[in-house]
């Protein structure tokens, strides 16, 4: 019979695969893989500061992270410069400043590696239904604006003469991508949470014959990922979030040799 910390990660590790896969697509789709890594490490910059006033740390990634994806909206408008360069700017002065945070921490320790790298199975029954609660919003939210935010992604220029609200839809997506990354810090952690969103969807591109479908089958994945890492963290004693996302390399890798074919 398996323990109850066990059953949590399993059902919080599925919660977060299942939203992170479609999430995950529309990064792979848009090529936003380092957008990705400037909202993880803008987290650790949430965390401390939620550390700070004492106050939730998911509360802290997502109002930091919201706000990092508004600041770069505004900057894409003014500044003269490519996105990859705001993009390398906003991260590593997030970064900076979350160490920064931490140094002024000296009320007690802060284990800076659990944020990193997370912890699955230290999630309790609290953070399972926040999980399942927050996951629920994100995706209806995903729905809800999934059609303007397609066809943005596959002709912007087309998609705003068609439809007036393609900027709210991306704003949105970047908010809700904050969400998500907020939720899955918890599992495995600041600097593996671009992976899950990355690799799943990645893998299924392969696969997919349609956008729903890669949505579909990248939550799969990263669920399939998610038993594989925990059997494997409970069999050989790994970390349980850099198991997670080994699992999901090893999808992937398999997925490019074998000679397989969408249809």
């Amino acid at each position: 019979m398996l323990d109850d910390f066990l059953v949590r990660a399993l059902l919080v590790g599925t919660c977060i695969a299942l939203v992170t896969g479609p999430f995950g697509c529309f990064v792979v789709w848009r090529r936003m893989a380092y957008f990705g890594d400037t909202m993880a490490h803008s987290a650790l910059l949430g965390i401390t500061l939620a550390l700070l006033f004492e106050v939730n740390s998911g509360l802290g990634v997502f109002v930091v992270a919201s706000l990092l994806a508004i600041v770069l909206v505004m900057l894409q408008r003014r500044a003269d410069l490519p996105n990859d360069t705001l993009l390398g700017i906003l991260s590593h002065s997030t970064l900076a400043l979350g160490l920064i945070v931490i140094g002024l921490l000296t009320r007690a320790p802060v284990d800076v590696m659990a944020y990193l790298f997370g912890d699955v199975l230290a999630v309790t029954r609290q953070d399972l239904l926040l999980t399942f609660a927050a996951g629920a919003v994100a995706l209806t939210m995903l729905l809800f604006i999934w059609r303007p935010l397609l066809a943005g992604t596959v002709n912007e220029e087309l998609a705003r003469a068609e439809c007036s609200n393609i900027q709210p839809a991306n704003i949105a997506f970047l908010v809700l991508l904050a969400a998500v990354i907020a939720i899955a810090i918890k599992i495995v952690g600041i600097l593996l949470i671009t992976a899950m969103l990355v690799i799943p969807a990645a893998t299924a591109r392969k696969l997919a014959r349609s956008p729903e479908m890669m949505a579909v089958m990248a939550s799969a994945l990263g669920v399939l990922a998610v038993w594989m890492g925990l059997y494997s963290s409970m069999t050989w004693d790994t970390p349980a979030g850099p198991a997670i996302v080994v699992s999901a390399l090893l999808l992937f890798l398999v997925c490019q040799v074998l000679p397989l074919k969408k249809g």
